[in-house]
């Protein structure tokens, strides 16, 4: 980010002259400012669902769920998932998929554009309110990756 554009965001930020959260349209924001929001709330709903297994170990939850939320492992779940999604949904991860942005070293090209698809998608129905469906696909997700994990399961397409 340009220093000016970080001067600005915080200009606005301090002045409280930023967006309020009930006028945002999810429909018309990019697609990475979904995937943004989306990782943001997906770390936390496998986080905070790790620990019905286990509250003493940070490192161990740490490397956990760092599995669990990769590229590699979101692009299974999408992928996984994608023969339940709407006509609408699809649309919002084909958006995701197919932002310009720069992947990781720790994923392929395709994993890393699956995976931010599945973000944006995350974050639009987290920004739409559409809170049933949002918990819906988390949980399956989060159990799709669990089995991935135990390796009894195979990616599906």
């Amino acid at each position: 980010m340009k220093f000016d554009q970080f001067q600005l965001l915080v200009k606005n930020v301090l002045s409280e002259k930023g967006t309020a959260a009930d006028s945002l349209q999810p429909d018309r924001l990019h697609p990475l400012v979904l995937a943004y929001i989306g990782d943001a709330y997906y770390t936390l709903y496998v986080r905070t669902r790790l620990l019905n297994y286990e509250q003493n170990r940070v490192r161990v939850l740490h490397t956990f769920d760092s599995k669990i939320v990769s590229a590699t492992m979101q692009a299974f779940v999408i992928r996984t998932l994608e023969h339940e999604l709407t006509d609408s949904e699809t649309d919002v991860v084909r958006r995701g998929r197919n932002a310009k942005s720069s992947p990781t070293k720790n994923a392929s090209v395709g994993d890393y554009r699956y995976s931010t698809g599945f973000e944006a998608l995350i974050g639009y129905l987290l920004l739409t309110e559409n809170h049933s469906r949002l918990a819906e696909l988390a949980e399956k997700g989060f159990a799709a990756a669990m089995r991935k994990l135990n390796g009894n399961e195979q990616e599906q397409g």
